[in-house]
């Protein structure tokens, strides 16, 4: 079964956590404790009444069972993620957006204390709650008589589910992805162009019978090659959904050994620097790996960065 880390796309117009609902059945299985001083459903003695459920809205790297369809699945989201998905929610206003049961908006709910468990003595041990580092906790403030009495006291609400929007990780990887290749293909044209000018340029020499090559290399080392023929070789397992014709004929033209120009090169290390962030040496059927290694991966920038270097070009 796929596991699919989800991720906050800070680019889209609405990103991350829009409210929390109380529900019967969290999906991350963690019930919420109701402070409040009659024992019967209270899990630690309080002084005061303070109508005040705290739990955990987000446990990050916990695989949560999603189906949709016939298609089943599981999510899960990481450390980073639940910290930026915490924050965006107190940034967009939005801690006294609430639901019951994800089905119907309540008022009289509000988000009054957030913190992430930072290790061991953090304040959810001492209410018996024992959750990892990296938790979102929030505690919520219940004004609404029947929410408090019909539901929370009764015991038919157990904890906190979250309501956003989020990114799958492998779409997001596969659009960024795309958006950079994108920007190869547009200076596709003009690099063609250039060595077309650069050849048929006149100068000096080419007027005593000799004409101007265009400066290109091949000195790339053999991993270069290897690299691109590894991705190519993937891909074709993936039925070739990786990387944009120039993705694909970058590798082709890696993998024969064929001479690059100097603006190539300048591509493939913006490409392959903008790019790393997406290459997950662990996940081998991502198009985020594939593509990397399209373009030469790793040994690819390096050479193309001290290739540079070397030309003065950066």
């Amino acid at each position: 079964m796929n596991i699919i880390e989800l991720i906050i796309d800070e680019e889209a117009f609405i990103t991350g956590i829009q409210a929390i609902s109380v529900v019967e059945q969290p999906a991350i299985e963690e019930d919420f404790i109701a402070l409040k001083e009659e024992k019967k459903v209270e899990l630690k003695s309080i002084d005061d009444e303070k109508r005040i459920l705290m739990g955990a809205a987000l446990i990050p790297n916990k695989p949560i069972y999603r189906r949709d369809g016939e298609e089943e699945y599981y999510i899960y989201f990481s450390k980073d993620t639940v910290r930026k998905a915490s924050e965006l929610f107190f940034m967009s206003g939005n801690q006294s957006k609430a639901t019951l049961e994800h089905q119907v908006d309540i008022e009289g709910l509000t988000a009054v204390e957030s913190w992430i468990i930072e290790g061991e003595q953090d304040k959810s041990r001492l209410y018996g709650m024992d959750l990892p580092v990296g938790t979102w906790m929030v505690s919520m403030k219940v004004n609404n008589d029947e929410i408090w009495n019909d539901w929370v006291k009764t015991g038919k609400v157990k904890g906190f589910s979250i309501e956003g929007y989020f990114m799958d990780k492998v779409n997001m990887s596969a659009d960024s992805l795309a958006s950079i290749e994108k920007e190869a293909d547009e200076v596709y044209a003009e690099e063609k162009l250039s060595a077309i000018k650069a050849v048929i340029k006149k100068d000096k020499r080419y007027k005593s019978g000799k004409k101007t090559e265009l400066e290109s290399y091949n000195d790339y080392p053999e991993a270069v090659r290897n690299n691109a023929k590894r991705g190519r070789e993937l891909n074709e397992k993936q039925n070739n959904k990786c990387a944009t014709d120039v993705g694909k004929q970058r590798a082709a033209d890696l993998e024969a050994g064929r001479n690059v120009s100097v603006e190539t090169i300048k591509r493939m290390y913006s490409y392959l620097s903008r790019a790393e962030e997406y290459y997950d040496e662990g996940d081998k059927e991502s198009c985020g790996y594939i593509s990397y290694l399209l373009w030469g991966g790793k040994a690819a920038k390096r050479w193309a960065e001290s290739k540079l270097k070397s030309l003065g070009e950066i």
